[in-house]
């Protein structure tokens, strides 16, 4: 179990414990926090799950493989070192502490 820190664009945060074989994404859609829409439901398909990952956070998740860096391209305004997709994010112990921030839209 984890607790992350989702923060809207308008700064509004959410701290919410999200069971560990989950996704990042998987816990915003439980906990009803806006600004994730997640359209494909998982499967990497869309960008609607993107988010900036707080940049003491970078180093410390999985990297990035080349689907979710293709996804990563249609996303609002992606940032090529904090930008994530969060349904290729995998809840572990190791994330307890994550902070993510929305950006101003999904497309």
């Amino acid at each position: 179990m984890a607790k992350i820190t989702y923060i809207e664009h308008n700064g509004k945060e959410h701290v919410v414990e999200v069971a560990n074989g989950l996704t990042v994404m998987e816990g915003a859609r439980d906990n009803n926090i806006p600004g994730i829409e997640a359209d494909c439901g998982g499967a990497c398909a869309c960008s609607t799950c993107h988010v900036y990952v707080d940049g003491s956070w970078v180093d410390k998740l999985p990297a990035k493989d080349a689907m979710e860096e293709d996804m990563l391209d249609f996303a609002w305004e992606p940032d090529t070192l904090k930008s994530r997709l969060t349904c290729q994010v995998k809840v572990t112990d190791e994330l307890d502490g994550l902070i993510v921030r929305m950006p101003e839209k999904q497309i």
